[in-house]
């Protein structure tokens, strides 16, 4: 069974903070510049916007398209593991207040939801109780776990299925009809109309492509090699720990390019969809967790070794205010381009939404900054902790 032993104190960890703050960022701008997953660009004229238009979205969806919610992940098993670790040094067990703290994400999550169908968190406040079941095993059970679900089990099934029966198709798109049934309501729907939507069919949508893109079990290994991460007192500076972070850095970009590259040959190499489709979704899923390892250790190395660790620093608050930032801009973002709100996306470009998505991280940014002056958590962040630790029953 783990020990409780792999902190030294209750500090907050900064350069977790730093890391969450720069997933949210990179959430926020692949937010805009899809429009809140309705995914329709008016035409565009101007051969200079046309440039810049193909610049940006092809330039953020490489850095963070399924790069930031991993990172996120990743720091959602830290968190689980730093606030399960605290209780097991007061002899209590958090695991039966971790399970009402995820039913409490899902609602949150549910609210959500009706402003923006492609959020995560239904997705967390599910998967999350892999952290309950896995949480006092060994360290090694855990890691083995996680690399098979990291491999992907479900499309190597789907693979070898198809290799045993030649006449099978896969249904790589079960998801589109839900969505055609959102992106209406988005474009023709009062708010009313859109929440009705979006609750229930969005859900299915949204859950529907999580499966077909892997989200899953990844979602799921991720948490826990976030929970390894705490075990391992990975995140504090020390020379084992950065020459650690740097094996990392150097495996996964030696690792990143040839999968990356896969990709787009493979087609060449297999014509069965049956085969091709979850192939690539393997190669993509790996080559995403090898583009966020880059990124997630670059920033550890960047924060501990250069002079821009000031710069980096500055994100810590963003970070801290986490849910309270994905949340609102959801909001705000769902009423600028919606139907129900100022209707943007008729007008907007990928351009200007990408400038949309910068001014929304500096408003957030700075409203951060303002609130954390006075007080140790953001809003839904405080109303979240004292939800969890409500008092039930007697005692």
């Amino acid at each position: 069974m783990h020990s409780s032993t792999t902190l030294t104190n209750n500090n907050r960890i900064e350069i977790a903070d730093v890391l969450r703050g720069f997933a949210v960022m990179g959430i926020t701008l692949i937010h805009f510049i899809e429009r809140f997953s309705l995914n329709s660009h008016p035409e565009e004229t101007c051969n200079f916007l046309m440039f810049t238009d193909k610049i940006i979205w092809d330039s953020v969806f490489f850095a963070f398209s399924g790069k930031a919610y991993c990172i996120f992940a990743l720091l959602f098993g830290f968190s689980f593991f730093i606030q399960d670790n605290n209780q097991l040094k007061k002899e209590k067990d958090f695991r039966g207040r971790f399970a009402w703290r995820l039913v409490l994400l899902f609602f949150i999550a549910c609210i959500n939801s009706t402003l923006f169908p492609g959020e995560i968190l239904v997705l967390y406040a599910l998967v999350g109780y892999v952290l309950i079941v896995v949480c006092r095993l060994s360290t090694r059970t855990v890691a083995v776990i996680a690399i098979v679900l990291l491999l992907q089990p479900l499309e190597w099934g789907q693979i070898i299925y198809a290799l045993f029966n030649p006449e099978y198709v896969a249904n790589a798109a079960f998801d589109a009809p839900y969505w055609e049934i959102v992106n209406t309501a988005q474009k023709e729907g009062s708010f009313l109309e859109m929440s009705k939507t979006a609750i229930w069919t969005g859900n299915i949508a949204n859950m529907g492509w999580m499966l077909l893109h892997g989200r899953v079990t990844q979602t799921a290994a991720l948490f826990m090699t976030g929970m390894l991460i705490g075990r391992g007192n990975l995140f504090p500076y020390s020379e084992d720990n950065i020459k650690l972070w740097v094996k990392v850095f150097i495996i996964t970009t030696i690792a990143f390019f040839p999968i990356y590259g896969l990709i787009a040959i493979l087609p060449d190499f297999i014509s069965r969809e049956a085969l091709l489709v979850p192939s690539v979704l393997i190669l993509k899923s790996l080559s995403n967790i090898a583009f966020t390892g880059i990124l997630f250790a670059g920033v550890i190395l960047v924060y501990y070794l250069t002079r821009f660790k000031r710069v980096l620093h500055q994100l810590a608050p963003y970070g801290r205010m986490s849910l309270t930032n994905y949340l609102s801009q959801s909001l705000i973002g769902a009423f600028l381009f919606y139907h129900w709100g100022l209707e943007l996306y008729k007008y907007t470009g990928i351009t200007a939404c990408f400038l949309m998505g910068i001014g929304m991280f500096l408003m957030q940014f700075f409203f951060c900054r303002w609130w954390l002056r006075s007080h140790r958590q953001g809003p839904l962040e405080w109303l979240w902790k004292k939800a969890t630790w409500i008092k039930i029953g007697k005692g």
